[in-house]
């Protein structure tokens, strides 16, 4: 989804908008609930797993289906990554494609069966965590550290596309941050008992020497584009200024000029927004290359390996 989050969605507590827009969320839910009762699921030919999150953006699910395609490639499967169609997701797309076969549909479940035609055995998607026609083998939600569940109210009043007590679907948690053990005790108490693995995932830059001893400008078009420049300083760089952009923003000749005002500076952005820089802009600019580093990941690797 194309949007630039608002500020009160991440402000702890009770703020005028939330308030204002909570009869809109009301019927989002309530919409939400019948689409959920309703909706008839179809047997899939293969297994499916899902990444999904309850926060809308910026959770970290794309790098987190790179790591489980790996994974199961390393397990002797066939995986394929599969996307909803939409227009503005060519960036991800992009990046998907540099390491397997995306299908992408109007219909995730035309996607999955298009995979098995294709001779794929496993189904990897990239979001579909509210999609109640697909029924997964395994669901990771995803969570980011910093963000958490925000300020807990239902889109449009807050960031979140469920409530908590959507966690009882999903087979594991994953957060991307640091240990966060008043948040591993809220969603305990609303999974009643089922047993739901929690795992730590961190980013780590693989070509950080590229950046080092330079001043940065860094700009960025994610969820939550200060979690990439936060990523930056910890690792120790220079960010001299940096500009956020709406998730997914198509970049105008006006925003580059912007970015690249200061001269004396190189331009680094996400991997995600490189792909949506026309190609006659892009030796301007560079960007971070991430890897994804799991705690306990044998034990993640032998829930993906029960699933499939």
């Amino acid at each position: 989804m194309k949007f630039k989050k608002p500020k009160f969605w991440d402000y702890q507590g009770i703020s005028f908008w939330s308030i204002l827009l909570f009869p809109i969320s009301i019927i989002y839910l309530v919409t939400t609930l019948i689409i959920k009762t309703f909706e008839n699921c179809k047997k899939s030919p293969i297994p499916i797993i899902c990444v999904g999150n309850i926060y809308l953006g910026g959770t970290g699910k794309t790098p987190l289906v790179k790591k489980i395609f790996n994974i199961t490639k390393s397990l002797g499967k066939n995986p394929a990554f599969i996307k909803k169609y939409y227009d503005y997701l060519l960036d991800e797309i992009s990046m998907l494609n540099k390491i397997g076969k995306v299908f992408q549909c109007i219909k995730r479940e035309e996607g999955i069966f298009l995979a098995f035609e294709n001779k794929h055995d496993v189904a990897i998607l990239d979001d579909g965590y509210q999609d109640f026609s697909i029924k997964p083998n395994f669901s990771v939600l995803c969570f980011n550290s910093k963000q958490l569940l925000g300020n807990g109210f239902i889109i449009p009043s807050g960031p979140l596309r469920e409530s908590l007590n959507a966690v009882l679907r999903a087979q594991c948690i994953v957060i991307n941050g640091d240990k966060n053990l008043e948040f591993e005790r809220k969603l305990r108490k609303n999974i009643k008992g089922k047993v739901l693995p929690i795992f730590y995932s961190k980013y780590k830059i693989k070509n950080k020497e590229k950046f080092q001893n330079k001043e940065i400008v860094a700009f960025a078009g994610i969820g939550n584009p200060s979690n990439f420049f936060n990523l930056l300083k910890e690792y120790n760089l220079n960010v001299k200024k940096s500009y956020s952009f709406p998730d997914h923003h198509n970049y105008t000749q006006k925003d580059f000029n912007k970015i690249t005002e200061d001269k004396s500076a190189i331009f680094v952005t996400t991997e995600k927004d490189y792909y949506r820089i026309p190609d006659e802009q892009k030796k301007k600019f560079d960007y971070v290359e991430l890897s994804l580093e799991i705690e306990n990941e044998d034990d993640f690797k032998n829930l993906i390996m029960k699933s499939i």
